[in-house]
């Protein structure tokens, strides 16, 4: 209680003031030195040279539109000869910071409303009517059963079912890719940006481009790394994966563009820089559901008037664009902060020399001797000359 007790005393009735003490020790002197010197290069090099502490920053505000463009020829058993253009691989036709390019089909033609035989699984295939339940459905199948086993071919039966007929088989993915000649088609990138705190706007179509230089250039990093417009190739390349193997499953790809621009400087510094990235895995080890792929169908009707429909399973790859940036400018309220914070900082060196000197060094004791002065309250003390005059 007595320990307590005297605690509490010393902390309700005892008062810390600094003292200045100058050691004359090289030592602590150097060492002083060094670490407001390590300080002064971290406000200096880091703060505001490297992160720009003097700046009020703003992140961007991004849209974005794409035009592709390219054909290619196709010759199969099942569709002939066709030309393929962007109506028909730019699936949909507008997506938002986004363009999907099909380069890879099964086609299932002609299908009609009907019954037919369910294409063969575990699940599906049968020796006889007892083997299908009428309205049973399968989340993997293509329609509804009837209740009869059927011959799908020569040598295995399944369940009959209600559907589109003839079923798909999307067993065997083509290979090579059908249009492998997407490789070259190209895509121009349309990109506006905005920093609203600034009022500061500007597009990837740099004000010196003309009409002619769009129709020939093609981005290149290292001869052309301002032109938007983009060569499919190139763009899986530079990621460094294959474009013809991307193709035949699928995929999608990331597209970067960094807006981060100092507008202490001219509008003319304020240019996109690309980057360009796989976003769908690939690297991993894992093989289930690979590549990008989704269904979609092109209906018409026959000259009976039945309505009959194109089933089109997609593989192609998926292009995202990816904005991002941020932009900086002088402004006095963080430029005072970071000074203020800085100076605050070289108390640090004062903290650490007193560590040092007060419980590491030999003489540590004379130190302290010399840097704490133990004083009595005022009114305790006994004045001499007050004594003298009592006598």
């Amino acid at each position: 209680m007595a320990g307590c007790a005297a605690a509490l005393s010393s902390f309700f009735f005892e008062y810390h003031t600094p003292r200045i003490v100058l050691i004359r020790s090289r030592k602590v002197g150097l060492m002083n030195r060094g670490v407001q010197l390590i300080i002064l290069a971290y406000v200096i090099g880091w703060v505001f040279v490297w992160q720009k502490g003097y700046q009020i920053s703003d992140s961007v505000i991004s849209s974005v539109t794409t035009k592709m463009k390219g054909v290619a020829l196709t010759n199969t058993s099942d569709l002939g000869p066709r030309i393929w253009d962007v109506a028909d691989y730019v699936v949909p036709a507008q997506q938002e910071n986004a363009v999907f390019v099909m380069t890879n089909i099964i086609a299932t033609l002609n299908q009609r409303q009907g019954t037919c035989a369910e294409y063969p699984d575990p699940e599906t295939v049968c020796t006889s009517d007892d083997n299908c339940i009428p309205g049973s459905t399968d989340v993997h199948g293509n329609g509804v059963a009837t209740g009869k086993c059927v011959d799908f071919n020569d040598h295995v039966k399944t369940c009959e079912v209600m559907a589109w007929c003839p079923v798909e088989d999307d067993t065997y993915v083509p290979r090579p890719a059908f249009l492998k000649a997407a490789e070259n088609f190209t895509m121009l990138i349309k990109n506006h940006i905005w920093y609203r705190k600034f009022n500061f706007t500007k597009r990837n179509i740099l004000p010196k481009t003309n009409a002619s230089y769009l129709r020939s250039c093609i981005y290149d990093a290292e001869t052309d790394p301002f032109c938007p417009i983009f060569r499919l190739g190139q763009i899986v390349e530079s990621a460094g994966h294959s474009f013809q193997q991307m193709a035949v499953e699928g995929g999608i790809m990331g597209i970067q563009i960094n807006w981060g621009c100092n507008l202490d400087l001219s509008a003319s510094h304020c240019l996109p820089k690309y980057s360009f990235l796989r976003l769908d895995g690939q690297d991993s080890d894992s093989k289930v559901s690979p590549g990008y792929n989704f269904r979609f169908a092109k209906y018409y009707k026959d000259e009976n008037g039945t309505e009959v429909r194109t089933l089109i399973k997609a593989y192609g790859i998926r292009f995202d664009i990816i904005v991002f940036g941020k932009a900086g400018k002088f402004d006095i309220i963080p430029t005072m902060i970071n000074i203020g914070s800085g100076l605050a900082l070289f108390g640090v060196a004062t903290v650490l020399c007193d560590m040092v000197v007060l419980y590491l060094m030999k003489k540590r004791l004379y130190y302290r001797e010399k840097k704490y002065k133990y004083v009595e309250d005022y009114n305790q003390v006994i004045d001499p000359f007050q004594t003298s005059q009592k006598k």
